[in-house]
């Protein structure tokens, strides 16, 4: 999944140079090439960024996953209020809230989620392993796409996976979030959760992760307002 090189990339700045470089730090190389000695970890101070200090890395770090840095900033907001220390009840870690089992599906110690850059990077491919994951279809409208990747980041891909096969047993539609959604509510329910096509199991997270990716969304909304990609 990594690249066995170190990485370098310019840095985008997003707004005057009067606004200084923010408490620049050097970032440390890592044995499983993660960063490089150039990446920037600056943090812009308050009044020079446009939808959260971490702008910088958050904007280079997807850009060079092919994301919209907007929507991962969209997530950062909705998973810690962007608090890069921030430790959820379940483990989770940063400003992204990265699980330390995801981190060592990547290769990466847990010790390292702490990292700004690391965590962000983690989140970015795992947004993009979640769309890989669900084969969703290549033509599907991107709207409709955001939402079953959010909805995997959120509860987990195998759980919007049998979603979208129960929808399909019951001859909805199953590239469509809005149904997937509703199967996904009913996965709490004995008569859905133990139809032959599912494969993960009971799952009571329904509502909060449509309400999740709803809320994701909007923001993400609001933020292309604010911001260029």
């Amino acid at each position: 999944m990594f690249r066995k090189n170190l990485w370098a990339f310019a840095v985008l700045l997003l707004l005057p140079a009067f606004c200084g470089s923010g408490g620049r730090r050097a970032a440390s190389e890592t044995p499983f090439g993660m960063l490089a000695a150039s990446d920037d970890h600056s943090l812009l101070p308050e009044g020079c960024y446009l939808l959260s200090a971490y702008d910088n890395i958050i904007r280079s770090v997807s850009e060079r996953e092919g994301n919209d840095w907007r929507l991962v900033s969209a997530i950062a907001y909705h998973e810690s209020r962007f608090t890069a220390d921030r430790v959820s009840a379940r483990g989770a870690r940063g400003l992204m809230q990265v699980r330390p089992v995801v981190a060592r599906e990547f290769g990466v110690p847990a010790e390292l989620l702490s990292d700004p850059a690391i965590n962000v990077r983690l989140a970015n491919l795992l947004l993009n392993r979640i769309g890989r994951m669900l084969e969703l279809p290549a033509d599907m409208p991107e709207r409709e796409r955001l939402g079953f990747v959010l909805a995997g980041y959120n509860s987990g891909p195998g759980h919007v996976a049998d979603a979208r096969r129960l929808a399909a047993a019951y001859g909805e539609d199953p590239d469509r979030w809005e149904v997937v959604a509703h199967y996904l509510g009913l996965k709490s329910d004995p008569e859905y959760y133990r139809n032959e096509v599912v494969r993960h199991g009971r799952f009571v997270g329904g509502r909060q992760t449509a309400d999740y990716v709803g809320a994701v969304l909007a923001r993400y909304d609001r933020y292309c307002g604010l911001a260029e990609r």
